[in-house]
């Protein structure tokens, strides 16, 4: 019998609280043959006895056929229990998860999170994008795959692979402008399968798309993965503002690191003569940057190009490197790239937790109704 059918027995195995097997997440470190008996040995994030013990029970199972000796690496327990609850970690390959968010709709804030991955994937990173707009997905028509399906199977979906990016989005797995009119529960379970299902492969950053507004999406993949860094798009009106500071104070709640804010439509230089003209207002979103203990990260003018490109799937971050909105897309990858990696929430130090729901970390005393 083969090491390889010794593997191919192994991918049965679910790691305890999740869906996914535990050859799929990586965790099989060596596997040998001495003489008709096999060593198998992994290695696993979680320092928890009972998900070691439930391992050896499941694979002992698989292998019953076997002659087997299984042997299970584990990180030391902590000596005492941490004051606040680590998130849950539902996406163990990927490092990093970037948050980028808006109060309201139509401030381009799916604009942003696809010139901001390209633009980390430009400085060699492997980045992902997940459009978690269920309602109004949008990335599909941005990155170039509108009315494309990706390649599925019975557990697994193949993400579009384009300008560098790995991307999915709820809009490639519904047909033309279907609406979908799902409660709460149906979104949460949702985002976990896109987080879960769809075959990322090692990242070193997530950026997720996140619908406008403070609703079930964003609690879902608060409690779903350590988010390592949120962003808020805005444009420098008053009425979008008022909705930018509900969306920081969301971030705050849900003990996620704030990185900055994008001030979006941040003035308008006529092509023609040159004039610049503050349509929706400029530089707004200082002040509330300040208010937050934050920064604006860009001021990204309203353009036409940047409107034209989005429209025909044609990112302007790709292809036109050299424009002025595609230099300070750039400018905030690097900053990004900074804090995440100067953050401390991290998929390498988070172990997965199994089994029960993960606690809000809202600090509300009313309660955030998530219960």
């Amino acid at each position: 019998m083969s090491i390889e059918k010794i593997k191919e027995k192994l991918q049965e195995v679910i790691y305890p609280g999740f869906s996914k097997d535990i050859v799929a997440f990586g965790f099989i470190k060596d596997i040998k043959e001495n003489d008709g008996k096999f060593d198998i040995m992994l290695k696993i994030p979680s320092p928890a006895s009972e998900v070691s013990a439930k391992l050896k029970e499941d694979i002992s199972k698989a292998l019953s056929e076997f002659s087997i000796d299984i042997e299970i690496e584990q990180p030391e327990a902590q000596a005492q229990a941490p004051k606040q609850s680590a998130p849950k970690n539902i996406a163990p390959n990927i490092k990093k998860f970037l948050m980028i968010s808006s109060g309201k709709g139509g401030v381009g804030k799916t604009t942003s999170s696809v010139n901001i991955a390209i633009a980390l994937a430009m400085q060699g990173k492997s980045v992902g994008l997940l459009d978690a707009d269920i309602y109004g997905p949008n990335v599909p028509r941005m990155m170039g795959f509108l009315n494309q399906k990706p390649k599925l199977t019975p557990k697994t979906i193949e993400p579009f692979d384009v300008f560098g990016v790995k991307a999915i989005s709820m809009g490639s797995l519904i047909d033309g402008n279907e609406s979908l009119i799902w409660r709460g529960a149906m979104i949460m379970k949702v985002i976990n399968q896109l987080l879960t299902d769809v075959q990322w492969g090692d990242l070193d950053v997530l950026v997720i798309d996140m619908p406008p507004g403070t609703g079930d999406a964003q609690l879902t993949l608060a409690q779903s993965v350590p988010v390592s860094a949120g962003v808020v798009v805005t444009t420098p009106q008053l009425v979008s503002l008022d909705d930018s500071k509900r969306s920081l104070d969301m971030f705050k709640k849900l003990k996620i690191p704030i990185a900055g804010m994008i001030e979006n439509m941040s003035g308008f230089i006529c092509p023609h003569c040159n004039e610049e003209s503050d349509i929706f207002d400029k530089d707004s979103a200082i002040g509330v940057a300040n208010e937050f203990g934050t920064e604006v990260l860009a001021n990204i003018p309203l353009d036409l190009g940047i409107r034209k490109n989005g429209d025909i799937g044609k990112p302007i971050v790709y292809f036109d490197p050299e424009h002025i909105a595609s230099k300070k897309y750039i400018q905030v990858a690097h900053k990004l790239i900074d804090i995440l990696d100067k953050s401390e929430t991290s998929n390498d130090e988070i172990q997965p937790t199994s089994g029960g729901k993960p606690a809000c970390s809202s600090d509300s005393s009313k309660g955030c109704g998530c219960a």
